[in-house]
């Protein structure tokens, strides 16, 4: 089990001596091991390289396969995935790294339109079968 996958409260549980203020978060002590609830079939291992010359990141929300062009790794593969991290957290990409992630399938109604803008063509060739209309 990766560092990634948990969530360590120690030191800030509600027994800590410290002043009640108003809005204080107060959680009891110990590990809370992220989307422990998910089967074998909603996680994935690939490995990703950076084949560009920039730093990337990738949220903890983006489906996988809408990630920057110049990250190398199986986009088919991980179709309906995202990476196994804390929710708001990232992981970044220094230009040629190569590192091996875990990802987690998306959960809800599983509709990802997509983020990248595509470039559409020309108006006078009609509708396109590719273009996400709803």
């Amino acid at each position: 089990m990766a560092d990634a996958d948990r969530l360590s409260t120690e030191g800030q549980g509600a027994d800590a001596a410290r002043p009640v203020a108003p809005g204080a978060v107060r959680v009891a002590p110990g590990t809370i091991r992220l989307n422990a609830d998910r089967s074998d079939d909603e996680r994935l291992r690939l490995v990703v390289v950076n084949t560009g010359d920039r730093p990337i990141q990738i949220g903890s929300h983006l489906h996988l396969p809408d990630a920057n062009s110049a990250l190398a790794f199986d986009r088919e593969a991980a179709e309906g995935f995202r990476l196994d991290i804390p929710s708001g957290t990232s992981q970044r990409f220094e230009p040629g790294a190569s590192r091996e992630v875990d990802l987690v399938a998306l959960r809800g109604n599983r509709r990802v339109p997509g983020i990248q803008l595509k470039p559409r063509p020309p108006a006078d060739a009609g509708p396109s079968s590719e273009v996400d209309r709803g």
